[in-house]
């Protein structure tokens, strides 16, 4: 089988490169600044971890690779005014936004999208990185250079956040995961909880979002699909053209991880539905030192990055699964006393998940 490129060589990477091994497929992770010559590029198929990149001498490369997977897709959705712009367009709900152009506009963002306002940069912020949450009197807080350069969308009073994990083949296939339970704290994602059995509504709407985006695109690979849910039903927040953190769980809760999902579908290998047939549970490891005690539970596997940890960083995350929601529930009460208090919310909020 060819070779597989990834540009970018973090943790998502890293996960690729681990899912290829058992295929035989050799999975090279890249750093943006690597060397050309060093890598077998002319003879691989291309994906990224990563929607941006800077001009380097690998990335010019890669601009005229034949075999870069969705090359074009990724300033698209990398850029939050064109991604809105192309939810618009093929119709499906998000959340009311503009473009902010200039402090002037304040009165009449207010006057059409209500008293909450959550500013976006344009491209680069995650993580709760590059966004801010204003009201009325809170507009100087706001960078000057953020105008032209940030959306502007209407905050909304959501009951749940869930993202959909799906991949579309070259033939146009498209096959998905259950819709994915997510708490995000500090706008990091914490805890997600995937069922086998999702609410049918919810998972029929996901799905014909999802895949109305990625025939659109001609899109092929994993793509992930977060969304609000409302009373209305579901509101699109935000595209991911790759592996995302939410589907991690899928590395032991699913017959077929959504990082072995991206390379059948971008080499062209048979696409099934992956199967699901317990609960699962994802605890992201932010900022947090290695335990070993984690691996006292028979129920945790551990997924470590071998990251510097930093306050903020994911440094790894743990998954669960299992057919009896009760000894699942039961797992996670047991690493409350291993894991920083912090954790303890999302831990409550993943066993009350799964009742």
């Amino acid at each position: 089988m060819k070779p597989v490129c990834v540009l970018g060589n973090g943790q998502l990477g890293r996960m690729l490169r681990q899912a290829g091994e058992p295929l035989g497929i050799a999975v090279y992770p890249v750093g943006l600044d690597a060397e050309p010559e060093a890598l077998p590029i002319q003879q691989s198929v291309v994906t990224a971890e990563v929607e941006r990149w800077p001009e380097t001498a690998l990335t010019r490369e890669l601009a005229r690779h034949s075999a870069f997977v969705n090359r074009d897709i990724f300033p698209l959705l990398a850029d939050r005014l064109t991604q809105k712009q192309l939810l618009d367009r093929l119709g499906l709900a998000t959340a009311p936004w503009q473009l902010l152009s200039s402090a002037e506009q304040w009165p009449q963002v207010f006057a059409q999208l209500g008293e909450l306002a959550i500013v976006k940069r344009r491209t680069g912020g995650y993580d709760g990185r590059g966004q801010w949450r204003l009201r009325a009197g809170e507009t100087d807080a706001l960078p000057g250079d953020c105008y032209g350069e940030c959306i502007v969308e209407q905050g909304i009073n959501f009951s749940g956040e869930v993202s959909l994990v799906g991949a579309r083949g070259h033939d146009g296939r498209t096959v998905f995961y259950p819709l994915t339970h997510n708490l995000h704290q500090d706008g990091i994602l914490r805890t997600s909880v995937a069922l086998p059995q999702p609410v049918p509504a919810q998972q029929q709407q996901a799905e014909q979002m999802l895949s109305a985006i990625m025939h659109e695109l001609n899109y092929v690979g994993v793509m992930a699909m977060e969304c609000f849910v409302v009373p209305q039903g579901l509101l699109i927040n935000e595209l991911a053209p790759r592996v995302h953190n939410s589907g991690h769980w899928t590395q032991n809760g699913a017959s077929i991880s959504q990082f072995e999902l991206h390379l059948r579908a971008i080499l062209d290998l048979p696409l099934p539905l992956p199967v699901v047939s317990t609960p699962s549970v994802m605890v992201n490891l932010i900022g947090t030192a290695l335990n070993q005690q984690w691996l006292s539970e028979p129920l945790v596997h551990l997924h470590w990055y071998e990251k510097e940890v930093r306050p903020g960083r994911k440094v790894g995350h743990l998954n669960l699964s299992d057919p009896d929601g009760q000894r699942l529930a039961a797992a996670l009460q047991a690493l409350v006393p291993m894991l920083p208090p912090e954790y303890a919310s999302g831990i409550e909020w993943a066993q009350a998940t799964l009742r």
